[in-house]
């Protein structure tokens, strides 16, 4: 019988302390940076995790939760168009000489329904995601690629923020078919941490972006739908959307009844004209609290009992030039910890996202400097202190901070100047 596939997009619960070294860049050729809030027109309200891509280029960033973002263009692409798109909605092109230094951009909701003619060719959806997953090797990531990511992550300790570490990465991409791992290459970093805010247990993301890559079903599914696991699932079709003017096919899936040991649930958005998946989002059963708990903790006290509470996972891809690429990805976590003989518990909250923000074809996925190599078992370390120098990133694109991420800087700053 097939071993069963151990995941390892998991946190690892440990009583290390992080270090601290720094990194520099050099600076680069000029920009245009853009400030602005992509909102609903009807309702106003803030649109997190929508795609803002220059035409004709790999430039990209996406939106916060906020439904803010931050663009920097170079000088050569000022004479271009700036693409706004997000599942559900009417895509938007602007020229970029038209853009302010902060702009609010409103995108129109698409509403689409699909015949029942045009899913007729496939009998039920569970062989809808087989085509799907057929078609992965055509459509997505065939040569090599050098991916530049921006990566945040952070620790939440209740409602208040604990560590924020954020990197700025080179992911050396190998193609979608093969047994080759992608690797990834630290170009800078930086985290802010506040221990008296995490008591005398450290949560730690081991993994680091490797946890956000792994989330990639496309390139590896063997860590969501394990061969063994496929005929746990069962898949139903959902009510379907557009991106992009473009029809979206919506596949539900959850574990089967019988089935006792933590499997996912959530939607897959299928675009209808290729079978290309466009979006995943998903979340594990987490009812069985001790198998959940070996999945996610590798060490931890004897006195403690920790497992997770919620466990959600979001997965994004963008389409350039008909390949589609992994765009972001983006986990949260929440971990429970009752300490024996304490009459309160700890809730913590474990958030990271990665968002490829340029790429180009390689002639080979070998990273240069093995010093700055991470592995999949690396705990994300500080390489600079940073959050003081507003141009610490220079040209680079990053995500936007949230308003509780740059209130939790200011606060963790104070609060380690003091001590």
């Amino acid at each position: 019988m097939k071993k069963k596939t151990i995941l390892k997009f998991t946190p690892i619960v440990v009583l290390l302390f992080f270090t601290f070294f720094r990194i520099t860049a050099q600076e680069t050729q000029a920009f245009k940076e853009v400030k602005g809030v992509v909102i609903d027109r009807n309702t106003k309200d803030p649109l997190m995790l929508t795609d803002l891509a220059v035409k004709e280029s790999n430039i990209t960033t996406i939106t916060n939760s906020d439904g803010e973002f931050l663009l920097k263009i170079p000088s050569s692409q000022l004479n271009g168009t700036l693409i706004i798109s997000r599942l559900g909605y009417i895509k938007q092109e602007i020229p970029i000489s038209d853009l302010t230094d902060e702009i609010t951009i409103a995108l129109s909701p698409a509403v689409t329904q699909l015949k029942e003619i045009e899913i007729a060719s496939f009998k039920n959806a569970k062989s809808l995601f087989d085509a799907v997953m057929d078609k992965r090797g055509k459509l997505y990531n065939v040569d090599n690629t050098l991916m530049t990511a921006f990566y945040r992550e952070t620790i939440r300790k209740r409602r208040r923020d604990a560590s924020l570490s954020e990197a700025v990465l080179l992911i050396h991409r190998r193609p979608n078919v093969g047994f080759r791992r992608d690797g990834i290459e630290l170009v800078k970093a930086r985290k802010s941490t506040d221990y008296s805010r995490l008591d005398t247990l450290a949560l730690k993301l081991q993994g680091g972006p490797f946890s956000n890559l792994y989330t990639d079903i496309v390139r590896y599914p063997e860590y969501i739908f394990d061969y063994d696991d496929i005929s746990s699932y069962d898949f139903s079709f959902g009510k379907s959307t557009q991106i992009n003017d473009t029809p979206v096919y919506v596949i539900n899936f959850k574990q089967k009844r019988e089935v006792v040991r933590p499997l996912y649930y959530g939607k897959l958005y299928i675009d209808a004209s290729s079978l290309a998946l466009i979006k995943a989002d998903y979340r594990l059963n987490v009812e069985n609290k001790e198998l959940t708990s070996r999945m996610y903790v590798r060490k931890k006290p004897r006195r403690v009992d920790v497992y997770p509470t919620e466990a959600h996972y979001t997965v994004t891809y963008r389409n350039k030039g008909g390949s589609w690429q992994f765009a972001y990805s983006n986990i949260d976590l929440t971990f429970k910890v009752n300490w024996k003989g304490r009459l309160f518990n700890s809730v913590y909250n474990l958030k990271s996202e990665m968002a490829i923000t340029d790429w180009k074809l390689s002639e080979n996925a070998t990273a240069k400097n093995d010093e700055n190599i991470l592995r999949p078992s690396t705990v994300l370390v500080d390489k600079a202190s940073g959050f003081s120098d507003p141009r610490f990133w220079g040209e680079y694109n990053i995500i936007e901070p949230e308003k509780s991420i740059e209130s939790a800087i200011k606060k963790i700053q104070r609060q380690l100047e003091r001590s």
